[in-house]
């Protein structure tokens, strides 16, 4: 059976709706994508760290709730478990403040054993940060070795912005690992300062990475491939909150990817029809996230779309 291997950050999201707090979940970009995985059935193997406090042992005992092993999981005594605070705004689009206070030693785990054709998904400033960089490298460097799909997701967010210059050699280096590259319109505008998706992906991704989706919110959703162009439109919804839209798309992805038993032998070749199917599951993930507060799909939707 493939397995889906994800690294990145744990942390409680508190949101709040016209500034009254109306939900702490555990969340994390690549950690709401896995949720979302592990109750579809998946095998999923998840890389992080957390405090040894209340906040860390509720975003384990989570985890272990939706099937997911915390073998892979550093949970560190010193420091606190991060929390960030999400403000959503009339859209349901949030405004985030981060509250981290790692300790000096970081991500001290055992990886887990990566076989040919499992999924590795890594993003977000964790594929960036400099004091994680050897450790994301090691694990990439591996799930090349052997022979994984790698699914980037630069989550590049406004707070980075004015650090994008310096952080350019990593991102290039994070393209160059990565067979799929999804990310928002927002991102890549954050990263180039670009708005015009072509021109993001002639210019800045297709040398290092062919494989090129970008979603835009309600917008429509590009690919890019190779040997295809194409849009796909997104059905209106009154969302309650996005904050796991664009996670939950690529969980949707590598479930299609999964599903219909796509290789890395087989992602250059897709076809139209190919394609199509394996969106098709991103789009369901991620609008069916929008109508909760919660970060992943839920357990009700999970079971109806396995049958």
């Amino acid at each position: 059976m493939r397995k889906v291997i994800g690294i990145g950050e744990t942390i409680l999201d508190i949101i709040f709706k016209k500034d009254k707090p109306s939900a702490a979940v555990p969340g994390g970009s690549v950690f709401n994508g896995m949720i979302s995985l592990g109750r579809m059935g998946v095998d999923v193997r998840f890389i992080s760290e957390t405090g040894n406090d209340r906040v860390g042992r509720t975003i384990l005992d989570f985890m272990q709730e939706n099937g997911i092993s915390t073998d892979h999981v550093n949970v560190f005594p010193d420091g606190k478990s991060p929390v960030s605070l999400a403000f959503l705004n009339d859209k349901s689009d949030a405004e985030y403040i981060f509250y981290k206070e790692y300790p000096k030693q970081r991500l001290d785990v055992i990886f887990p054993q990566i076989n040919e054709d499992d999924i590795v998904v890594f993003g977000s400033f964790y594929a960036l940060n400099p004091v994680l960089r050897d450790k994301m490298t090691e694990l990439l460097e591996l799930a090349k070795e052997r022979k994984a799909i790698i699914y980037y997701d630069p989550n590049f967010r406004s707070t980075h912005k004015d650090e994008a210059m310096k952080l350019a050699p990593t991102l290039i280096e994070n393209l160059e690992y990565a067979h799929i590259v999804r990310g928002s319109s927002e991102d890549f505008f954050y990263m180039y300062g670009l708005q015009d998706v072509d021109k993001v992906y002639k210019d800045k991704i297709k040398f290092y990475c062919p494989n090129f989706i970008c979603t835009s919110g309600a917008n429509n959703i590009t690919l890019r491939t190779n040997c295809l162009s194409k849009e796909y439109s997104v059905t209106p919804l009154q969302a309650v909150s996005t904050i796991g839209a664009g996670d939950n798309f690529n969980a949707g992805l590598i479930y299609g990817l999964l599903k219909y038993d796509v290789r890395l032998r087989d992602l250059d070749n897709l076809d139209d029809a190919q394609w199509d199917r394996v969106i098709a599951c991103g789009k369901d993930f991620s609008a069916e996230v929008c109508k909760s507060f919660n970060n992943s799909i839920s357990v009700e939707f999970a079971e109806a779309y396995k049958k």
